[in-house]
């Protein structure tokens, strides 16, 4: 077994373990419907304890690429076969019990106004400056930092352009990408999504969801080459793309060519071991516009979103829209990299999931 924990890496044995199996399975060397070794065989021959070993099988199955079957171990259930048949039997959704601009859970004012306090102090005047066109450069760098180490996603700065919430973000990437386009999204989907294609006058196709993401029949004849998706938490429907689902969508903007915008809305209060992972993260093909917002995670009010452009969009980006001014006032830029900076932000984050996890146990 050629797996190894190196100890100088800041990351866990269990992680390591869980990405080099990761690995193996999205390359084939474990197949759909395969037994896993089983955790003492994992544990003796990498030189790991058996807790690590299940960890790391639990990050697995909590990212859809194995699952546990009682007195029989664990099973791959993550496919590479492309436009595999879509599940005969009907979707079954669980709505979500909320709408996306319902209030954020709550984030502590005496924390927000100490930030707003220092901030004043600390930048003075130029809390009165002109945003550059992009965002402040301390916001970007910031987010860059934040997805960096808890989205796994690696962006420069000039990548990252900052908009107040996601509507004017949707409307952005129709500039860049042109409205000569065919649109695809999830059915049912959130309503401005639709609402701000459709005012743009782009051409739009909605795509049934399935129970683990879009049927994948929809999806390979869709004439479409942008395809705008909600991976966690679709809403209304409260679909959750599986692993196999998301390397699919991959695999169909590789295809031909085509786009993808992950809209990551409320993905940092996923239950999961680990954060949620984003298809950003895992092109090789430099063809996936990540969005995510504030709006959930701090409060409706702040109006901040963000996208991080794949590397060959930035200069077709400056060229045709570099001229737009950033549309959020640079003190609240500044404010929110403080949180961001400080941890004040990650700490409100995993005090919500603690919460939620507690909630869920004691139902």
């Amino acid at each position: 077994m050629k797996y190894v924990i190196d100890s100088s890496q800041r990351r866990a044995a269990y992680q390591q373990l869980y990405l080099q199996l990761r690995e193996d399975i999205v390359g084939g060397i474990y197949t759909f419907g395969e037994k896993l070794p089983s955790k003492r065989t994992v544990a003796e021959e990498v030189g790991v304890s058996t807790v690590t070993v299940e960890h790391a099988y639990a990050l697995l199955c909590d990212e859809g690429y194995a699952e546990a079957r009682e007195r029989s171990g664990f099973f791959v259930v993550f496919r590479t076969e492309e436009g595999f048949a879509a599940p005969s039997r009907p979707a079954v959704f669980h709505p979500v019990p909320h709408s996306r601009t319902d209030a954020s859970p709550e984030f502590p004012l005496s924390v927000l106004t100490k930030t707003m306090r220092s901030v004043m102090a600390d930048y003075q005047q130029r809390i009165l400056e002109r945003s550059p066109n992009c965002g402040t450069m301390e916001l970007r760098e910031a987010i860059r930092k934040y997805l960096a180490r808890s989205r796994g996603i690696a962006a420069d700065c000039e990548q990252i352009v900052i908009g107040s919430g996601s509507e004017y973000l949707y409307g952005l990437i129709v500039e860049l990408l042109g409205r000569d386009r065919t649109y695809a999204i999830e059915s049912p989907s959130y309503k401005k999504i639709e609402q701000v294609y459709c005012a743009a006058g782009v051409s739009l196709l909605p795509l049934p969801l399935g129970n683990d993401g879009i049927e994948s029949r929809a999806l390979w004849d869709a004439q479409a080459q942008v395809l705008h998706i909600s991976p966690y938490r679709s809403f209304p429907s409260g679909v959750t793309a599986s692993a196999s689902k998301r390397h699919e969508y991959l695999r169909w903007a590789h295809s031909g060519e085509r786009f993808i915008i992950e809209d990551d809305f409320e993905s940092e209060f996923s239950l999961s071991k680990k954060a949620e992972e984003t298809l950003f993260s895992h092109t090789e093909h430099d063809n996936v516009i990540y969005m995510n917002t504030f709006s959930k995670t701090l409060s409706p009010s702040f109006r901040i979103g963000y996208m991080v452009l794949p590397h060959r969009l930035v200069a077709p980006f400056k060229e045709r829209l570099g001229f737009y001014s950033c549309t959020v006032p640079t003190y609240m830029q500044f404010v929110l990299s403080a949180l961001l900076e400080n941890g004040d932000f990650e700490r409100h984050i995993n005090r919500v999931r603690r919460k939620k996890r507690k909630e869920l146990l004691g139902k």
